[in-house]
């Protein structure tokens, strides 16, 4: 062992133990010892030691790279194994690389049966260039982030890129145009995805399309279980699905079953995008570690999601049900949007787009929205549509009308002000309100209606 990276190793130990004492929920701290270790090795994750590259799967994607990680691991650990993961979603490379610190001894040396990471589609390069890994599972690859990545064929050509330098063995989304085409770089390539159900849709021609991978011509959806993702082809080239080893079947969202490879299994939340995620899992687990499809259904009922999207506030006699999504994402949003449309009952919806600010300068858009499928909605008994924040509630609601939905049903709340959300929804007739705004308004108004509740007003 190098002199740096022992140095390097015990400051990163340090900084990980002093997080521990000041905060014990170990929420934090998932990046600092990692940063601090690379910093002084820039090598540090090629030193660690007793690694079987084969016992190694890293996880990209546009949505849903923690729940799958989440859920990988959670299996993994159900049937026995030990398992190093960076679990609470820091994943660059200073998050995996404190993953690493805190699981080896003083020496580098790290003990464990599988190693899964959550992985940053523009720092998987980086990663893998210092960190041998034999797998990569890639969930999707779509809008996200304008500011960062412009348009989701750059990050698409980064991870061409990856997997054309690095021999790894992929695990695909073969209903997703762009990841299914990493095919054509890997050294052994596995398909999942997911048939057609009850809320798969079609999407007229006023809808933006995708360009072909393969030759730059148009991708036609025949229909869409997702926003993207689907039964797709091109009609110059022939490029379609590839065929799935891993496949959802049979899907029924009134009793939240399904099948993977005849194997009946129950969802934990009835969205259509957690079945591409369900699928993704059975065919890491059982390519990583031999596990089957029955000992998958057995740990789906266990499952708790850390990083979950979906929570609620009861207030004054009003149930808010609260659904984080990722902005400038319409993939996420178009799941908010499906979410609500499948419940029947006569609800409201609060809408609040916010500042986006992970990057300096801070910005706001609504390009996003324009992409969204809102006829579903329109049809599902929404009595109210309300638009709140100070900064893009009305183009939030320029959205919703260029979508179709009536402006007399609509009222804008130009606000940050939680309470006064919170008091414009409980003036509502209507007890049942879905609501999307940024997590930390969320957070902020859900502790304001504990508080309310706890002091009797």
């Amino acid at each position: 062992m190098n002199f740096r990276f022992e140095r390097a190793l015990l400051v990163g130990k340090l900084n990980s133990l002093a997080v521990k004492i000041v905060d014990r929920t170990g929420t934090r701290g998932t990046k600092r010892p990692g940063a601090k270790a690379i910093a002084i090795d820039p090598d540090l994750l090629s030193h660690f030691e007793g690694i079987d590259p084969e016992k190694v799967l890293f996880i990209t994607g546009t949505n849903g790279k923690s729940t799958t990680n989440n859920l990988v691991n959670h299996v993994l650990k159900s049937c026995g194994y030990k398992v190093v993961s960076n679990l609470a979603g820091a994943n660059l490379n200073t998050g995996v690389a404190t993953s690493l610190i805190n699981a080896s001894d003083l020496k580098g040396k790290v003990d464990a049966d599988f190693y899964v990471f959550e992985t940053d589609e523009r720092f998987l390069y980086f990663i893998r260039d210092k960190f041998p890994g034999a797998n990569l599972l890639v969930t999707n690859l779509q809008k996200d982030q304008v500011q960062r990545n412009g348009d989701p064929d750059f990050i698409y050509r980064k991870l061409m890129k990856t997997v054309t330098d690095f021999p790894f063995k992929l695990i695909l989304n073969g209903d997703e145009p762009r990841s299914a085409s990493l095919a054509d770089k890997g050294r052994e390539v596995v398909y999942y995805g997911v048939d057609r159900h009850s809320r798969s849709f079609v999407k007229d021609d006023t809808f933006v399309s995708m360009p072909c991978p393969k030759c730059r011509h148009k991708i036609v959806f025949d229909y869409c279980n997702n926003d993207g993702m689907g039964s797709f082809h091109c009609d110059n080239c022939g490029y379609t699905n590839g065929e799935a080893k891993y496949k959802v079947t049979d899907v029924d969202f009134a009793t939240r079953k399904f099948k993977i490879n005849g194997t009946e299994m129950t969802m934990q939340l009835d969205m259509p995008y957690m079945l591409y995620t369900y699928a993704s899992v059975a065919a890491a687990v059982r390519e990583l570690a031999g596990i089957d499809e029955s000992k998958v259904a057995e740990c789906l009922g266990s499952f708790v999601n850390i990083a979950g999207r979906v929570d609620s506030i009861d207030y004054h006699g009003k149930n808010i049900k609260y659904m984080r999504f990722k902005q400038e994402n319409p993939e996420t949003l178009q799941n908010f949007i499906d979410l609500i449309a499948s419940d029947p009952e006569e609800k409201v919806v609060v809408i609040g787009y916010d500042t986006v600010n992970d990057i300096d300068p801070f910005y706001i858009n609504s390009f996003y929205a324009y992409d969204c499928d809102y006829s579903r909605l329109i049809d599902s008994n929404v009595s109210k549509y309300i638009f709140v924040t100070d900064t893009i509630c009305y183009d939030a609601a320029n959205s919703f009308i260029y979508g179709g939905v009536d402006p007399e049903k609509m009222v804008i709340i130009p606000t940050n002000d939680g309470e006064e959300i919170l008091n414009a929804i409980a003036d509502l007739e209507c007890d049942n309100v879905y609501m999307t705004v940024i997590l930390g308004r969320f957070e902020e108004m859900k502790a304001f209606a504990i508080k309310e509740a706890k002091s009797g007003h």
